[in-house]
């Protein structure tokens, strides 16, 4: 059942006291999480398409390399490119917008058949990805938006992503569930990407749906700046809210990195409140912190190297002149529980689908 439909049969119980309908979502996110931890993650991407175009010549122009997000999908769009016969280069956008656009320009002069946009806002970036556009050149990203799909403008043949809306829905439901309904929210995200701030306002408004639940505050801290932000924001909060905050939801697993000294230094356990969860992408910090229960308890996470294989393919569909597949992966939520499923145990989220055996066959590819 998707998060969309849970909250619904939540919502859709008029006429009930506050508290019966707390229940009520209490439950409906309970069975949630029950689904989304479970083992089994199909393989729902394409089975047909153009063999291989040959000689091209690729660019992933990364929103910043220091997030595993980012990293991971590069790693994915690298391996995808030697397996398919392309040259790749990435080019690090180092966190910021006008080094993502400085990354997206220096792509553009090396004049390559196609680039895949790592995270990069395409909205914040357009005038670029439109010039590209002009130049011939295609463009795909990763993250480039909140849904999955073409953006007609800027001209983005195929943005590869989970839907951020579900993302953002399945952290704010684990929250819901793991308290019983007593949730005190702080939600971390950043106003530079059109897709965080969609993630965090749809936790807040799943939040807010469940009686006994709370939003405390809402931090813009920019993802380039975690490292010397949120330790100042971690003490802050915890001056203000004290054992009230009990559970964080961030956009990104990358603000918990910085988190753990402040909370430790508050005399705050690894294993107890406030339980940080992230509604992406599946960080190997954060697979770690999970695993030993170290000061965050939850994360939704993209099959990163998935769906770097996803943009490649993507692109090769373009160059044959065929549409894009519309591929959407399925939302899956780690906790400690499941850890070491599907690729946790080497702390990345690779699912054991045999996805990369169905695009070497589309492509006409040996193993």
């Amino acid at each position: 059942m998707k998060p969309g439909m849970i909250i619904a049969i939540a919502a859709a119980s008029a006429g009930l006291s506050g508290r019966a309908l707390a229940d009520t979502t209490v439950a409906a996110a309970k069975a949630f999480v029950a689904a989304a931890t479970s083992k089994t993650i199909p393989y729902t991407g394409p089975t047909t398409g153009p063999k291989a175009v040959p000689g091209k010549f690729i660019v992933y122009v990364s929103t910043d390399q220091s997030n595993g997000g980012a990293r991971g999908v590069a790693k994915g769009v690298a391996a995808a490119a030697k397996a398919i016969g392309w040259r790749f280069r990435l080019i690090d956008g180092k966190g910021t917008a006008a080094g993502q656009n400085a990354a997206l320009s220096s792509a553009i002069a090396l004049k390559p058949a196609g680039i895949v946009l790592g995270g990069v806002d395409a909205v914040q970036s357009a005038p670029f990805i439109e010039q590209a556009d002009k130049a011939g050149i295609k463009v795909v990203g990763w993250n480039a938006s909140p849904r999955p799909g073409p953006i007609a403008s800027p001209g983005v043949i195929y943005n590869v992503t989970q839907n951020s809306l579900d993302v953002a829905k399945a952290a704010a439901l684990y929250a819901i569930a793991k308290s019983d309904g007593h949730a005190n929210v702080v939600i971390f995200t950043t106003s530079e990407y059109a897709i965080a701030m969609a993630k965090s306002a749809e936790m807040a408004k799943t939040i807010k749906q469940c009686a006994g639940c709370k939003v405390l505050a809402v931090e813009n801290v920019p993802l380039g700046a975690t490292a010397t932000r949120m330790p100042q924001v971690t003490a802050a909060l915890l001056s203000k809210f004290g054992k009230t905050w009990n559970y964080s939801l961030a956009i990104n697993d990358l603000y918990y990195d910085y988190m753990a000294p402040g909370l430790s230094a508050s005399g705050r356990k690894g294993d107890g409140p406030p339980y940080n969860v992230s509604a992406g992408d599946g960080s190997e910090s954060a697979f770690q912190r999970i695993r030993s229960k170290q000061f965050q308890t939850a994360t939704v996470a993209a099959p990163l190297e998935l769906e770097g294989w996803q943009c490649v393919d993507e692109l090769n569909r373009a160059f044959a002149g065929q549409p894009p597949a519309t591929e959407t992966d399925p939302v899956h939520l780690f906790t400690p529980d499941n850890i070491d499923q599907d690729g946790g145990k080497t702390n990345v989220f690779n699912p054991s689908n045999g996805y990369k055996a169905v695009f070497l066959k589309i492509w006409g590819k040996s193993a």
